[in-house]
Order: structure tokens, then C-alpha cells, then sequence
């Protein structure tokens, strides 16, 4: 484990944690599991101890051998909403290099992604969407007031925001700065 980095070590007893249980749950061995992923035992021992920096790329092997998403591993057992996830995925050798799993969405058909710019002042107020369509933001620059129905909601720089976008909603910059934002919509 990264003893300097208590992010990444918390992500590994999440993944040891819900590797373990999701692989009882499917009645799996190790060995068996071991088997379907093409993952050594050896590694998936290391993994469900909270022991093994583990790659992406092997994460997602474990993942689909599963049965589930990658996010299904990496996410805290207890969190109260399963689509918020906020988990620092992956650290690079160099400090600040990250990968951090914000939040899923289940889509139907396809995701569109958006490189939103509000100047201040200006605000952009879409049709809402159909039913079971969603949107979630990432704001990089500035801060954001984001209306969803009756609800309005700062999204400053660096957080991120998910809602069902069936309902009335705007895009707002009260702020003297410009705000840029990533906008997905998952149809």
C-alpha cells in the first residue's frame, strides 16, 4: 500500500473489501476467479489482502470476470449513493498525476461529451431532457451556479455534480470570471 498517499490506500481496502465479497457472492474460488480474468491467484490473493497496487487494467479484468462494473470495485462498500463515487483510481510517480472515478451512470445508447464556457453573467438553459436521460458536470474554471428545478447548486472549480436531467434546469455564471465546465449527457 502507499503509506504516503491514505487516498490510494483507502481505494485499495475498497477494492479488497468488494473483490472479496462480490467473488463469495458470485461463488467463486479464487483459483476460479483466478481462471475467468486471467488474473494470476497470486495477485488476486495480494488484492483482496489490500496489498497490491493494483493496474486499471487488471482492476477491469477482475471487473468483467465479475460480472459488474469497474466502479462496483473501486467505490467504498458503505457508500449511500452508488453513482457518486469520488475515488482516486489510480496516483502516478510524479505527485499531482491522477485518475479520479467521479461517478457512473447506467446509458441506454451513447454519452455525449461537452466543453462548456459561461462568461460572466451569461447563463445557458437547455429543453429539459427525456425521461431517464442525465447530466454530469466538472467544472475546471470558476464556479458555476447550476439550477435543477427549484434547487440551485455552486459547482466551484475542481467538483462535480450529477442529476436526472428530465427536469428544468440552467447553467449559470453569477461570478465576475468566466466558468468552464465539462457537461456529459447519458442517453
Amino acid at each position: 500500500m502507499h503509506k504516503e498517499n491514505p487516498h490510494r490506500a483507502s481505494v485499495l481496502q475498497h477494492v479488497s473489501q468488494n473483490v472479496r465479497r462480490l467473488r463469495h457472492a458470485a461463488d467463486l474460488s479464487q483459483t476460479a476467479l483466478s481462471e475467468k480474468s486471467g488474473v494470476s491467484r497470486r495477485m488476486l490473493v495480494a488484492i483482496e489482502a489490500g496489498e497490491k497496487n493494483v493496474s486499471l487494467s487488471t482492476l477491469d479484468r477482475v471487473a468483467e470476470a465479475l460480472e459488474v462494473a469497474f466502479s462496483d470495485l473501486v467505490q467504498a462498500p458503505d457508500a449511500p449513493d452508488h453513482s457518486r463515487i469520488n475515488e482516486l483510481a489510480w496516483a502516478g510517480e510524479i505527485d499531482g498525476s491522477k485518475a479520479v472515478l467521479l461517478a457512473r451512470a447506467h446509458a441506454r445508447r451513447e454519452v455525449e461529451l461537452w466543453e462548456m464556457r459561461l462568461e460572466p453573467g451569461d447563463r445557458y438553459s437547455p429543453e429539459p431532457d427525456p425521461e431517464g436521460w442525465s447530466v454530469q458536470v466538472f467544472v475546471f474554471e470558476g464556479s458555476l451556479t447550476l439550477v435543477v428545478g427549484e434547487q440551485e447548486n455552486a459547482i466551484d472549480a475542481g467538483e462535480f455534480f450529477m442529476f436526472p436531467s428530465h427536469q428544468p434546469h440552467s447553467y449559470r455564471n453569477t461570478e465576475g470570471v468566466v466558468v468552464r465546465f465539462v457537461r456529459n449527457i447519458v442517453i
